[in-house]
């Protein structure tokens, strides 16, 4: 969704890219509770990196909790990354954030996840689970942009 600005400005893009990306973990959250990506109890990445930087078992407690705050705080900082992309590069909003929710997954479960351990390559998840996941990235990436483009024009 595209707006029309004379002024383009990265701290308004930050903040419009930063509420949006809190939105989309929201919705998609509701998503992945919808449609979870993982049926047979597998750890999630966040659960597995909270691990790996405590250096430690952590309790369930402290895991969920630290889990959370990795899940969100990538949430919040994925959607501030593409607020300021879309103050100056206004094509990454094509498709509404289909676009965006789509290489956020690439970049994520097929890229960088399976290279730090935290998740299998895509070629090895099933149809199910791969699907799962774009298509609660589509969720994150739809909400980002409606969320972003809404707060961009209330800040002018």
């Amino acid at each position: 969704m595209s707006e029309t600005k004379t002024h383009r400005s990265l701290a308004k893009g930050l903040l419009a890219g930063l509420i949006a990306g809190l939105a989309a973990t929201a919705a998609k959250s509701i998503a992945e509770k919808l449609y979870p990506p993982h049926v047979h109890g597998e750890p999630e990445p966040p659960e597995i990196l909270a691990e790996e930087l405590a250096g430690h078992s952590l309790d369930s407690a402290t895991k969920a909790t630290a889990s959370e705050v990795i899940h969100w705080g990538f949430g919040a900082a994925a959607g501030a990354a593409y607020g300021a992309l879309a103050e100056f590069y206004p094509a990454a909003t094509d498709k509404e954030g289909a676009s965006f929710g789509l290489a956020l997954m690439a970049l994520t479960h097929e890229a960088a996840l399976p290279a730090m351990g935290l998740s299998a390559p895509a070629e090895e998840q099933t149809s199910r689970e791969y699907s799962s996941e774009a298509a609660t990235h589509l969720v994150y990436g739809l909400v980002a942009e409606r969320v972003r483009s809404f707060v961009r024009n209330l800040l002018g």
